[in-house]
């Protein structure tokens, strides 16, 4: 063994006090709530010793190498076939954090069938090639490998970790992962009746209730109203056909964004670039999506639910990611509802009324749409009084805005907090990936915090009459009292 991972495993293990041969042998599969495919002895003999020591040098060099984000140096490199990707080199870690996204999310599903791109990303580390899906994870997890896929509205993405002398059997599963998913039957089944189960709980959930009142009231007839996750009727009428036509539409070259942090240089990196995305369609065949704002402004919309706690969700147009006034919404919504422990909305509501456990207000860029949102959950008997509290605080920021103390100290938090984000190999790729998707540039890093502190008083004053004097669309689930309107 190597003196780096050497002392990846003694970080490792002196990281992980509470590790226990239970959790060193679960296979994922069992995490994820699926039936065992093999028994625990037969684990056991089949990944051995030095999976074992691979996985504790993966999760202890994931931890354990720090990166701030001013020491973040990205490489922009194109690969030999011409693929586009960004590269932060850490020799000293003996790993690689790959991730990765296409545009065109649950956007592209079929319009009476919601729910195909979860299931599709669901399905693709579900066997590939001529590899089963047992098979499949048993590949991965004697090398500790971890592959994972994610659809969102608006993108599919994926991620790869991996320690470097394992990196062409990474490689090569997940290339094998995105050019040839099999979609099995029995695998599509099982996957399904997962889902199925998740969208049954969903129907005695006043937290999905109320946000898929709420999308489906601000977007309707556009493709944000449709569940991701799909419906109790569209999900079991999805087909496996139905899955390859959708990676045959969206995952393709032209509309990906790639990045890279570890053990790696640039040419190494394009090469392995090439040979996992080298095989995918040149040009992605999406659907026209149309720019929403939206709609029900002003309304309030109650739905009944037998429940002790009832969910209310608030929420109106906001900023895009572009637009000039973005940092100074961003900056505005941590002083109402963005800070855990000292913002307007958790000393109003929770701190001197004892309403809520929490409150929460958020700015939305989507593709699409801008969106402000905020919620809590609250007694039924105390829905009404929470629903007057927060609106009263909204109005009131949007009239009179924030204090000269609020601002600096929300200015000092976010400059200050932003190189948690940095902190280890995952996070930067992750961070990376989301730029290129926002579209932000390679030096948005280097210029964040400026942008922050250049927020002043007077912008954010002009934003908070721009993103809350407006009316805004109130779900309540539970047993409240609606109110009349009341304006914002």
């Amino acid at each position: 063994m190597s003196l780096a991972l050497r002392h990846c495993l003694l970080r490792a293990v002196a990281s992980l006090p509470g590790l226990t041969r239970q959790s060193i042998f679960t296979p994922r599969r069992w995490t994820r709530g699926s039936s065992p495919r093999v028994t625990r002895k037969e684990w056991m003999n089949l990944i051995g010793t030095r999976a074992v020591l691979a996985t504790l040098v993966l999760v202890g060099a994931l931890a354990a190498f720090p990166l701030s984000a001013g020491a973040t140096k990205i490489e922009r490199i194109v690969s030999p076939g011409g693929l586009t990707a960004w590269l932060v080199r850490e020799p000293s870690v003996p790993l690689i954090a790959f991730d990765f996204a296409f545009k065109g999310g649950a956007t592209q599903d079929p319009p009476e069938k919601p729910g195909v791109a979860t299931m599709a990303a669901a399905l693709l580390d579900e066997g590939a090639g001529d590899i089963d899906s047992k098979s499949f994870h048993e590949r991965l997890e004697a090398m500790a490998i971890e592959i994972g896929f994610t659809a969102t509205r608006d993108y599919v993405s994926g991620s790869l970790r991996t320690l470097t002398e394992n990196q062409d059997e990474a490689f090569d599963l997940l290339k094998l992962a995105l050019t040839a998913p099999r979609f099995d039957a029995d695998d599509v089944e099982r996957i399904r009746e997962q889902t199925l189960s998740g969208l049954r709980r969903a129907t005695t959930s006043p937290n999905e209730l109320a946000s898929q009142r709420w999308w489906a009231t601000a977007f309707a007839g556009h493709p944000y109203a449709r569940p991701p996750r799909g419906t109790l009727e569209s999900v079991p009428a999805i087909t496996a056909q139905d899955l390859r036509a959708f990676v045959r539409k969206v995952l393709a070259r032209d509309n990906l964004k790639i990045a890279i942090v570890g053990n790696i240089d640039a040419a190494a990196a394009g090469t392995l670039i090439d040979r996992v995305f080298g095989g995918l369609p040149a040009q992605s065949a999406l659907s026209p999506v149309a720019n929403a704002s939206p709609q029900g402004l002003g309304q309030k919309i109650a739905i009944d639910l037998d429940v002790p706690q009832s969910v209310l969700i608030i929420g109106g147009a906001g900023i895009l990611r572009k637009d000039p006034d973005f940092m100074a919404a961003f900056v505005l919504n941590h002083i109402l509802g963005g800070s855990a422990f000292s913002s307007r909305l958790y000393k109003e509501v929770r701190e001197a009324r004892g309403l809520a456990y929490s409150v929460y207000s958020a700015v939305m860029p989507l593709d699409y749409t801008a969106l402000f949102l905020s919620g809590t959950a609250t007694r039924s008997d105390r829905t009404d009084q929470a629903l007057e509290v927060m609106q009263a605080e909204i109005r009131k920021l949007a009239e009179t805005g924030p204090t000269d103390e609020e601002l600096a100290k929300a200015k000092s938090f976010l400059t200050g907090s932003y190189a948690l984000r940095f902190d280890t190999s995952t996070k930067i790729a992750e961070q990376l990936a989301l730029i290129q998707l926002d579209d932000l540039g390679i030096d948005y890093i280097d210029k964040r915090n400026g942008l922050i502190d250049a927020v002043t008083m007077a912008d954010v004053k002009r934003v908070s009459k721009r993103l809350l004097e407006a009316g805004m669309l109130v779900t309540v689930v539970g047993k409240p009292h609606v109110l009349p309107a009341k304006g914002g």
